[in-house]
């Protein structure tokens, strides 16, 4: 696998563009497009809310019952979500401009929001920009660049990354952007992920290769414990690398889960870093465990403490959160077993053995605990399982930012 440079135009035959449509916001992108040269077979999870806002539903109808997409556009600023009949048919609206501009079917036309939830779309100028964006798509990765910038909300940078592997002979590409900030903890963050690939692969295995990883990538990520109405995964395969189809679980099919395994892990590292007011990212990685089952649920809950975050913001090795979170997390280990480190590119250092604190220094704790990115490391010393959570620290930005959200 070869890690390459760009997001959602890497693969061949897409093409992306956005614009200023002036939603809600002002002096910046709102819209984006992603477009394939070719029909693809498209898969898609989404969230477990019982709330789901209207592209959720639309995007479910046409991943699900309809066997090719094309197109994705994607407004940021308002979610389009308990929006009623209204919101539902502002998804129609958008999806017939774009098939009328591109000359494509419109049950072949994804959409996605994101932003306030309630506030209906100014639907005339979501039209506008769609026609603004169809004549600005190109496949270069700086248009792909645009295009992860144009769907941020919170975010304070884009998010994309790609690579390439060989199968059947023929070099195939995925790539790929997200966006996410807060609102983040996924079961399937206010995050929205697109993914490309010129592979060639049946409709099925594609829909089953990412249904799979989600659950060990965008699953394992929380900023705020806030599953959103919104969160959407797509991923579009349009076969131009001409590679033989992967139509069986194989050498290939495993190439390809690895590949999408790598982009998926890496976005969503990245939205866990990028968290609402973040300072850095922090990693869970249960080890010992004796079910992934128990490995996911420990992992989870200390990446999702409010104590525990706001110890990593503050630098301090206060382990006795992170047992804490462990004790009320539902799975049942042996606290007087665990062992736990923190680790940072500054270091490593154990902190507890056999549930109990060690001698170590403090004063080399904070420093291994004031890098950007923190690991904890628990070792539960029960089998061979783990499992790994990511997340960020908690401060004061955070308040400020959701305090006036919709100002």
């Amino acid at each position: 696998m070869k890690i390459i440079a760009g997001g959602v135009t890497a693969a061949k035959g897409f093409q992306a563009a956005s614009t200023a449509a002036g939603i809600k916001y002002q002096g910046r992108t709102d819209m984006a497009m992603v477009y394939s040269e070719k029909p693809c077979v498209a898969a898609g999870t989404f969230t477990t809310n019982i709330v789901k806002a209207a592209p959720v539903k639309w995007d479910q109808e046409i991943v699900y019952q309809h066997p090719s997409a094309q197109v994705i556009i994607c407004n940021s600023g308002i979610a389009n979500a308990c929006t009623g009949e209204e919101g539902f048919s502002y998804c129609r609206a958008t999806a017939k401009a774009a098939a009328e501009t591109l000359n494509v079917d419109e049950n072949s036309i994804l959409v996605a929001s994101t932003g306030v939830i309630g506030m209906q779309l100014p639907i005339q100028k979501l039209a506008d920009g769609v026609k603004a964006m169809a004549p600005k798509l190109q496949g270069t990765l700086e248009a792909g660049n645009e295009a992860a910038k144009a769907i941020m909300t919170t975010d304070t940078k884009e998010k994309e990354v790609a690579v390439q592997i060989e199968v059947g002979g023929k070099t195939v590409t995925i790539g790929g952007m997200c966006k996410g900030s807060g609102m983040i903890h996924p079961n399937m963050c206010t995050m929205l992920g697109f993914v490309t690939t010129d592979a060639c692969i049946s409709k099925q295995l594609l829909q089953e290769a990412l249904s799979q990883d989600v659950k060990d990538t965008y699953n394992m990520v929380s900023v705020d414990g806030d599953t959103s109405t919104n969160d959407t995964v797509l991923l579009l395969a349009n076969g131009m690398a001409e590679n033989p189809e992967i139509n069986e679980k194989n050498e290939d099919y495993q190439k390809f889960c690895e590949a999408l395994n790598y982009i998926n892990t890496t976005l969503a590292k990245k939205i866990a870093g990028d968290g609402e007011g973040a300072t850095a990212l922090f990693e869970v990685r249960i080890i010992g465990a004796e079910s992934k089952e128990q490995a996911v649920t420990l992992s989870k809950s200390i990446v999702t403490s409010s104590l525990t975050k706001a110890a990593i913001y503050g630098h301090d090795a206060n382990w006795g959160r992170i047992l804490c979170a462990m004790g009320y997390s539902g799975a049942q280990f042996d606290p007087e077993k665990v062992d736990l480190y923190f680790e940072s590119k500054a270091g490593k250092i154990q902190i507890i053995e056999n549930g109990v604190a060690v001698d170590y220094s403090e004063e080399e704790a904070t420093k291994i605990l004031s890098e950007d990115a923190v690991t904890a490391i628990a070792d539960v010393k029960m089998g061979d399982c783990t499992a790994t959570a990511w997340g960020c620290d908690l401060t004061y930005d955070y308040i400020k930012i959701n305090a006036d959200y919709r100002s």
